[in-house]
């Protein structure tokens, strides 16, 4: 009796799991192009360089951005991305939206999950310049993904030295 109930099991278990196989593999479809993704995320700029100096952020003032944004992939290599990013300043026990960010850019998927984004940037307090960004998805869901990103910020214009930014960024596209 014990012996039946364990085939018996087994059995049914194999089939289950051998039904489950199947419906994931047969619910798999290629990626159909051009493909459009939203994104979300939180932006903390580390430290500025510039020939004023070396500047981190949390030392006088905290800035933190939230990039929010869209990308039209035309194939599985390449694709177009645009971004606003509001930046927020925290000083002195005083915080507002200091800046607007205007971030268009060219999208390259590097493979494994990177990806390499290329950004021209506008900004509202007057400065402009390029933003090279290097992306890693490392959580991967049906419906969205989790990233983070490295941002290197270049920036001249608005009577200001040009500045060059390490930054860390975490979001979620769907």
């Amino acid at each position: 009796m014990k012996q039946s109930y364990f085939y018996s099991t087994s059995l049914l278990l194999a089939f289950f799991l051998w039904g489950a196989e199947q419906k994931v593999s047969a619910q798999t479809t290629p990626a159909v192009y051009p493909k459009m993704a939203g994104y979300m995320g939180i932006l903390h700029p580390i430290v500025t360089f510039s020939s004023e100096g070396t500047t981190p952020n949390f030392r006088d003032a905290y800035v933190v951005g939230f990039p929010t944004g869209l990308n039209l992939w035309k194939n599985n290599k390449i694709g177009f991305s645009v971004e606003i990013v509001p930046q927020i300043r925290a000083e002195k026990g005083v915080s507002k939206m200091s800046n607007l960010l205007f971030h268009p850019g060219i999208l390259l998927s590097l493979g494994k999950g990177f990806t390499f984004a290329g950004r021209a940037a506008f900004e509202t307090s007057g400065r402009y310049g390029f933003t090279p960004v290097f992306n890693k998805a490392f959580k991967r869901n049906d419906h969205s993904n989790y990233f983070i990103a490295i941002p290197l910020p270049i920036r001249f214009g608005n009577d200001r030295p040009t500045s060059a930014t390490i930054g860390f960024q975490f979001g979620i596209s769907f």
